[in-house]
């Protein structure tokens, strides 16, 4: 019976309420059709405003008299009622009449658009984590259309699509950052000479997948799938082909997937930074990850993304240093270290050091590296030594940059990690043209010479771009 009365008074004022509200908006809505510049009844108006407020007063005295339960079932029973009066060009909205995301002008006209419902806390906060306005994804696009022709047997001349690459970056937090790069390419990837896939296949890859942590100077923090510090090429040209001077990667620095003897790519963390040496700069880069897949050729993809094959991680140290001296010199050495299993035959120690001496500079450029890949079977006292270098210099005269490269690479006939390589040596003769900031046109010759095959000559017309 309480319940019941409560009820009836809350009805009772609302039906008082909703009467005063019809008596006066008549008058009011003929006087503002009848003129816009006729003035409403303001003690009225303010009658009106506290006879409403004590009416809700009283409602809420007597649902506070209920339960929790007995005051939502009768806040539910009320239909919820809007009272709008305009004066002087502006809105006055009485209690109740509108829900919170309701939003007026100040010409007093309600919007088009239906309010929308209030989200739930929960919801609230999620949209709080997802907004996408307290971070900056940024996306850059790479890309490349070659012609090549050589004259090595059964090779054709071909158009060639290259890789269509996406680096993405973002500003997580002021120290927090993440890293991506995905790429499209096609056709099919070879592993120590082993073919993969169809001739014109487009696959995609995510060739980096990076969370950076930033302390200071001196420490910084990555996580997740990048290219090893191995000597310098591999971590200061990543995969756009716009990037670098020549069309192509130096053959020692070759992706895994493109026939390359090195594990390119590491899963993992790493931590770089300075090393405090005054003018000196000389900095470091400690990694530990899963290292490459050593169960070839039985595999389509040499990087452990997922799954090492062996509880045993790689190693990488790496110091370099850049004196404030010379500005754009950099030297550096590296060590790294891994355990393969490659299947049916012992695990195999891996030792390769690599050093490097560049110079960078507007219009100069001279890279030189020099790298050991030593593989060591467990049990049989034998190790195999696979050298390798390359150097290449470059001048910027306007538009144009002519460049040479030499590059060596000897692997041994029995070599049981990529016996199919072999050894292959030659020189490149290139220009590239800078059209444009964004555009790059190059003409590149090459003459590779191999241990029992006949050398052979290639020419590639390649247009590279960023967008």
């Amino acid at each position: 019976m309480r319940a019941i009365h409560v009820r009836g008074m809350a009805q009772a004022a609302q039906i008082f309420a909703l009467s005063l509200v019809t008596l006066l908006s008549g008058p009011l809505v003929f006087g503002q059709q009848a003129s816009d510049e006729s003035a409403i009844d303001k003690p009225t108006l303010q009658l009106l405003l506290a006879r409403i407020s004590e009416l809700e007063t009283r409602v809420a005295q007597l649902e506070a008299e209920k339960g929790p339960a007995d005051a939502a079932r009768l806040s539910e029973a009320l239909p919820r009622t809007s009272l709008t009066l305009r004066a002087d060009n502006r809105q006055t909205v009485l209690p109740g009449s509108a829900g919170p995301n309701t939003v007026y002008s100040e010409s007093g006209q309600m919007p088009s658009a239906s309010p929308e419902p209030e989200q739930p806390q929960a919801d609230s906060a999620m949209a709080e984590r997802m907004d996408m306005s307290k971070t900056l994804l940024r996306i850059r696009g790479f890309g490349d259309v070659s012609l090549h022709g050589d004259t090595q047997k059964g090779d054709t001349t071909t158009f060639s699509l290259g890789q269509l690459d996406l680096f993405i970056s973002s500003d997580v937090s002021d120290r927090f950052k993440f890293l991506g790069e995905i790429v499209f390419e096609a056709g099919p990837s070879s592993y120590f000479g082993v073919v993969q896939g169809q001739e014109n296949e487009y696959n995609v890859d995510v060739e980096r997948y990076l969370m950076q942590y930033t302390y200071n100077d001196y420490l910084n923090v990555s996580a997740g799938r990048g290219h090893t510090a191995i000597g310098y090429y591999n971590t200061a040209y990543h995969h756009s082909s716009w990037l670098q001077t020549t069309t192509d990667r130096p053959f020692l620095f070759s992706f895994e997937d493109h026939g390359g003897i090195l594990p390119i790519h590491n899963v993992g963390v790493s931590a770089s930074g300075l090393i405090p040496s005054g003018r000196l700069g000389l900095h470091y880069v400690a990694e530990v990850g899963n290292g490459r897949e050593s169960r070839t050729p039985l595999v389509s993809s040499p990087v452990q993304n997922e799954v090492s094959d062996l509880n045993h991680k790689a190693f990488n140290l790496a110091l370099f240093v850049r004196p404030e001296a010379l500005r754009g010199l950099q030297t550096g050495i590296s060590v790294y270290r891994d355990l393969l299993a490659p299947l049916n035959a012992p695990t195999i120690n891996e030792t390769i050091i690599a050093a490097h001496a560049v110079l960078i500079r507007p219009k100069y450029e001279w890279l030189t590296e020099v790298l050991l890949d030593r593989h060591a079977p467990t049990g049989t006292g034998n190790a195999f030594n696979t050298p390798g270098f390359y150097t290449l210099a470059s001048r910027q005269l306007g538009s144009f940059r002519p460049y040479v490269r030499y590059q060596y690479v000897n692997v041994a006939k029995n070599e049981p990690v990529f016996p199919d390589v072999g050894l292959r040596y030659g020189p490149s003769i290139g220009l590239r043209y800078d059209a444009t900031e964004s555009v790059a046109l190059k003409l590149q010759y090459d003459h590779t010479s191999m241990r029992g095959q006949p050398g052979f000559s290639g020419l590639d017309m390649q247009l590279g771009f960023t967008f």
